[in-house]
């Protein structure tokens, strides 16, 4: 900067100096002073007279300008139009020019063809007939404010950039053809909001302003959205947090300006802005407004997307898994009103999309089921959002479950159940059944849950399309349970009788050893009982009951039960 200033200065005096009449004022710009005559300053400058005149100095010989917009350099080219001295006009600082020229009074009005108007028809006969031309005005606008939007600088930047940035969306002039929205990037968020703003106002298409907003985020925020690989996120000191708290205002201000057409984002580029907001710690406003529009497109999700959500750039931790739960819960909860709205039951029969979104649920269960501080309550409430109705077989979240169980080898007996419970055994596959029934690490009721429904399938007589359903299997399995508690405990009443009747016999003792025995009372009892053996014909027959076991195999299917 200072370099800047004593080159600048350097040049005026080449060309102050060469006049014979020496320098009577010395203009002070910040760090600059510029030795320069009143008389030429005054010719062009309305302000710098009126300072001459109302100053309380006789002679005044300083004159501070320290505010002028653009500073040193900008008053250096404004110095050298009262000197009449030659100097280029550019797209760069036609605006900063234009700003001086009005800070120091140099118009029309004051003085004919003054820099007012030079810079004025700049504007408007070259620095704004193209779209780059205008955005490197508006870009330069930037450090001009409010001056720059009290002349209409800005409106006007905005209103020609949006126009034409319209017609290159609809009619593209060269290759590629979304090249103009990598011209937006140069700007701050502030103004391109302006210009998306401008470009809804026109009726831009969605799918228009969504290609402009990708590519600025990507640009202004590449390392946490394209890269995606988060530089500095472990650094800490103040720089660091400072960067951090810009970031998070440009996209809190990005999210604000996407609109509201719910497919016109990629649902990989919201997930990517979703895991930034949460890595940035933005509001929950801006968190919320993301997680809904990819709840709203959810079934076009893949594993890689909701991996995204789940992990630090690192990849080493999972991040909150909160915010995957909600996601999947607001499309749960938009495909039961759909179903409503349908006048369908929403519990017999689930859509596409869904079957699709359960089918990613468990494959990405089963992805971040390795990491030691998933809990079970996290994964049995990802796993329980999808409708049970949703899933035609349970092979994916068996295969959830069981990485979860090889990872996690330290849980007990009622802690496997508790991880088991998401699932439906009788929902498994085959090949998925006869992997369960060897699986070691499965509790037993599973695997006896698994081999049940072989049995049964075989007991059908192996015809598939006599095959029950799980339903069916299921109400079976409970019927079949109570019928063999009931028998259980027949079998030991008679248990009870029969030694009963023993020692009756012993304590009576008999009569004759070599004489005929007659029937007894006692024996005709058991005669009796042995009649009345509701098993006898069934497939447990309980006649021949050994004094010593009971035989507590559980019994096949039942068409009766003794009450």
């Amino acid at each position: 900067m200072a370099n800047r200033h004593s080159l600048a200065m350097e040049r005026t005096g080449q060309w102050v100096f060469s006049q014979e009449i020496p320098t009577d004022v010395i203009v002070e710009v910040g760090e600059a002073n510029f030795a320069l005559h009143k008389f030429m300053l005054v010719a062009k400058s309305n302000h710098i007279r009126k300072l001459i005149l109302d100053s309380n100095e006789a002679d005044l010989t300083r004159i501070d300008l320290t505010d002028i917009p653009g500073g040193p350099e900008i008053f250096e080219k404004a110095a050298k139009f009262c000197y009449g001295v030659n100097f280029e006009i550019t797209v760069h600082n036609v605006a900063a020019l234009r700003c001086a020229a009005e800070y120091l009074q140099m118009t029309d009005k004051y003085c004919d063809n003054n820099l007012a108007g030079r810079t004025e028809d700049f504007l408007s006969q070259v620095a704004l007939t193209s779209l780059s031309g205008a955005l490197v005005v508006l870009k330069s606008c930037e450090d001009l404010l409010p001056l720059a939007e009290d002349l209409k600088i800005v409106q006007r930047c905005v209103e020609i950039t949006s126009a034409k940035a319209c017609v290159e969306a609809n009619f593209p002039s060269r290759s590629p053809p979304n090249w103009w929205t990598e011209e937006l990037t140069i700007l701050d968020i502030t103004f391109f909001a302006k210009i998306i703003a401008s470009m809804r106002s026109r009726g831009a298409k969605g799918l228009t302003l969504a290609s402009a907003i990708i590519t600025y985020t990507e640009r202004s925020l590449r390392d946490l959205v394209r890269d995606h690989s988060g530089n500095g996120t472990r650094s800490s000191d103040s720089m660091d947090s400072d960067l951090r708290g810009r970031q998070r205002e440009l996209l809190e201000s990005i999210v604000a300006l996407l609109p509201s057409e719910k497919s016109a984002f990629p649902i990989n580029f919201l997930c990517c802005l979703l895991r930034t907001a949460i890595f940035l710690r933005a509001d929950s406003r801006c968190k919320n407004e993301l997680e809904k529009r990819i709840s709203m497109i959810l079934e076009h999700v893949t594993v890689d997307d909701l991996l995204v959500l789940s992990f630090t750039y690192d990849g080493e931790r999972l991040f909150d898994l909160e915010s995957v739960r909600r996601i999947i819960s607001g499309f749960v909860e938009k495909e039961k009103n759909v179903a409503v709205f349908n006048a369908g039951d929403y519990r017999e029969v689930c859509s596409t999309g869904m079957q699709r979104v359960a089918k990613t649920v468990d494959a990405y269960l089963g992805e971040i089921a390795t990491y030691g501080e998933l809990s079970i309550s996290k994964f049995n409430g990802i796993a329980n959002l999808v409708p049970k109705t949703a899933r035609k077989a349970d092979d994916d979240l068996y295969r959830a479950i069981d990485i979860y169980l090889k990872a996690h080898p330290n849980l007990d007996e009622i802690e496997r159940e508790k991880v088991c419970s998401v699932m439906d055994p009788l929902k498994l596959s085959y090949e998925a059944r006869v992997h369960a029934s060897q699986n070691k690490r499965l509790p037993v009721q599973i695997v006896l849950h698994a081999l049940y429904y072989d049995q049964l399938k075989l007991r059908s007589g192996g015809d598939d399309h006599k095959t029950p359903d799980a339903l069916t299997t299921r109400n079976q399995l409970q019927a079949d349970t109570s019928l063999a508690k009931e028998n259980e405990a027949l079998r030991t009443e008679l248990l009870k009788m029969k030694m009963y009747i023993q020692d009756i016999q012993k304590s009576q003792g008999t009569s004759s050893k070599g004489s005929a025995k007659k029937p007894t009372f006692f024996s005709s009892v058991s005669k009796t009982l042995g009649k009345l053996n509701p098993f006898k014909h069934g497939s447990k027959d309980t006649s021949n009951i050994d004094d010593g076991m009971v035989d507590l195999t559980k019994p096949r299917r039942r068409r009766f039960s003794i009450s």
